[in-house]
């Protein structure tokens, strides 16, 4: 291991990485409980046992393909956001879209993904993109995820008032969102003292307070009734591999629907927040010290990554993606591949407390997805909101996602509203504004998008 992973030149040894591969695990470790309510039975309609095994292999195998491919310490696990949009598209269809047509758009996304890092156009589509709009992308994931989770905790409920056409959007007239029933729904007061515990291990910096919180709350859930352990009764705690969707992606369904923008937002969606994650948690660990050899790493790892797109759909999962909790095993000493491996070891192990995380109830779970969108709100203070140039774009892309239940048209809207302020500085006044061409190509596709395809 010591020749391996180069562990004396990083500064480091056998232990420490160690260490530091059980908190990178505990802290994301949410994600095999979380994951199943995107994709599951109540999401997007995988069987709740092929949910699990495609989190907990795919976490796993990939992981320790980071880790002694790459060797860095970041791991990788279904992305919050992308499991949301996933779940959405499915959902929105109307039964258009099947999950496995979905999982067939993932995986062209993750193919044109390793095209793109093989090329070298990933570097250009990074550039292209302004650094605001970035940041308004994860901040408008953060808020969609944290309305899916008050909705599932039912800590927000939308009332109708009577004889309101309940076509009307929500919001307007005879729509009120008001706060759940936390006093007599069992459910809803569970969700909210899981989301206080939780909020209150993230106050006192517990590692691994996402999943401690978890387990708690699903503790409490069961003297309230809500935590069925019916489930556990001749559960079978050696994996059986029943009830699996590795190899049940549908490529001709996603061919045949058209999901082009689907695939063009698993793609975008997925790059700029792996660029940011592989960047930001390398940094942190001193790995971006030497230019030549920090770009050489950071591109093997986003080819890792792109592998983890398709390999995840294969298993039946939606985008696999570097995981920011990693900065956690980071701030343990951890500094080589030796870090990732731990952690996909423990994901692989993972299978034998299936039956255990299968009978968490949303109520539990619910709350951890508010906690991240907290997290994800830390990069609203990256843009700049004393230029309105850029304020305005980024605005649009943060509240479209949340207010009309679509990533992609916080997104979309985004663009054309960059690349049209842009131009409009250009040719009235003497600031002149960089808009990338590749920019103007995203923003006409858009537009063309909204005129042939409709808002739906």
């Amino acid at each position: 291991m010591e020749r391996f992973f180069k562990l004396k030149e990083h500064g480091t040894n056998v232990r420490t990485e160690i260490i530091a591969g059980f908190t990178t695990f505990m802290t994301m470790a949410y994600i095999l409980f979380v994951n199943n309510l995107f994709l599951g039975p109540n999401g997007a309609g995988i069987p709740s046992e092929g949910v699990f095994f495609a989190t907990a292999v795919g976490a796993g195998l990939i992981t320790i393909l980071m880790g002694l491919f790459v060797n860095i310490p970041i791991a990788l696990a279904p992305g919050m956001g992308l499991n949301a949009y996933f779940m959405t598209v499915v959902l929105s269809s109307n039964g258009t879209i099947t999950w496995q047509a979905a999982l067939g758009a993932v995986f062209i996304s993750g193919i044109i993904f390793i095209i793109l890092t093989v090329t070298k156009v990933r570097q250009m589509l990074l550039t292209a993109v302004p650094h605001n709009l970035k940041m308004a992308i994860t901040v408008g994931i953060g808020l969609f995820i944290t309305i899916i989770g008050f909705k599932l905790a039912n800590l927000v409920r939308v009332a109708i008032v009577p004889g309101t056409d309940v076509s009307a959007p929500v919001g307007g007239n005879g729509f009120n969102l008001t706060l759940g029933d936390f006093v007599h729904n069992h459910d809803t007061l569970l969700a909210l003292i899981g989301l206080l515990i939780i909020a209150v291990l993230m106050s006192l910096r517990v590692k691994g307070a996402l999943l401690i919180g978890i387990v708690a709350t699903t503790i409490i859930g069961i003297p309230m009734g809500v935590t069925n352990l019916n489930g556990l009764s001749g559960a079978h705690w050696i994996p059986t591999f029943d009830h699996l969707a590795v190899g049940h992606l549908d490529l001709k369904g996603a061919f045949k629907l058209g999901l082009l923008e689907i695939i063009f937002i698993f793609t975008f969606v997925e790059l700029f927040d792996t660029f940011g994650t592989l960047v930001g948690t390398a940094g942190r660990a001193g790995l971006l010290k030497d230019k030549e050899k920090g770009e050489k790493m950071i591109g093997k790892a986003m080819l890792v990554d792109a592998v983890g797109v398709s390999t995840g759909a294969v298993l039946g999962t939606s985008t696999l993606t570097s995981f920011v909790e990693s900065a956690a095993g980071v701030a343990e000493g951890g500094r080589t591949g030796l870090t990732a491996v731990t952690t996909g070891v423990l994901f692989l192990l993972s299978l034998f407390i299936a039956p255990l995380a299968l009978v968490v109830p949303s109520a539990a779970t619910a709350p951890a997805l508010v906690i991240v969108g907290v997290l994800m709100m830390n990069q609203v203070r990256e843009i700049e909101w004393d230029d309105f140039f850029q304020a305005f774009p980024a605005f649009l892309t943060i509240v479209l996602m949340p207010f009309t239940g679509g990533i992609a048209n916080g997104i979309s809207i985004g663009i054309v509203a960059y690349v049209i302020l842009g131009a409009f500085n250009n040719i009235f006044t003497d600031r002149k504004v960089k808009v990338h061409w590749l920019m103007w190509l995203l923003a006409i596709i858009v537009v063309c998008r909204y005129l042939f395809l409709g808002s739906e």
